[in-house]
């Protein structure tokens, strides 16, 4: 039972695969990277559901299998919720977490504590090839700190503590992977999606 993840970040296949098998057992989850010759398209939507359809639409037409693909971002209260869509790309081109923390941190780097409040946004899009769509949502409320901390998680999780390990002050690239899947804002989507997946690809 193969779908296609419409993206070519490795971890969020690895996670995506480890929240799925919960819910539908068997279920083997592919990215971009394990399809020769994929062009991903330009994510010029202005919303996070835009472009998460955007790109399960793309995975559908490239590969005929059932695709599904989140678009997420962080956005920050100070920032009048930026860099919300253009999260990935906040530092500009070639893309770099690095980069976009650096940049990230220098652009809060007068904002007390108390205005540093934040939340990660994400919008799942699952799309069959007989054209049913189906979108969730997730959202993980936390706060910025100062530097970078922990090795886990990809993207901003070194500068984001989630509200929910806000006593522990734990980033949530120090959690682990469970917790991690438990709390986030992909986490819950896709725990709101599996349900659906699971009942398109029995119906099949």
């Amino acid at each position: 039972m193969k779908i296609l993840l419409a993206s070519g970040n490795t971890k969020k296949v690895l996670e995506m695969q480890r929240i799925l098998a919960e819910h539908v057992p068997g279920i083997e989850v592919l990215g971009i990277a394990d399809v020769e010759g994929y062009v991903e398209p330009v994510e010029d939507q202005p919303t996070f559901e835009g472009n998460a359809l955007l790109k399960a639409r793309a995975g559908v037409a490239a590969t005929g299998l059932p695709s599904v693909a989140d678009d997420s971002g962080l956005c920050v209260d100070a920032l009048n919720g930026m860099p919300g869509v253009l999260s990935a790309r906040w530092s500009g081109q070639p893309k770099s977490d690095q980069r976009n923390n650096e940049l990230l941190l220098d652009q809060l780097h007068d904002v007390p504590d108390e205005r540093r409040g934040a939340h990660f946004a994400c919008a799942v899009a699952w799309v069959m090839p007989d054209g049913r769509e189906h979108v969730v949502e997730g959202r993980m409320d936390g706060r910025i700190i100062r530097e970078v901390r922990g090795s886990g998680g990809f993207g901003y999780d070194v500068v984001f503590v989630a509200v929910e390990h806000d006593a522990e002050d734990l980033t949530s690239a120090e959690l682990e992977p469970g917790e991690k899947d438990r709390i986030s804002h992909r986490g819950r989507a896709l725990r709101a999606l599996a349900p659906q997946v699971a009942a398109d690809l029995s119906a099949d």
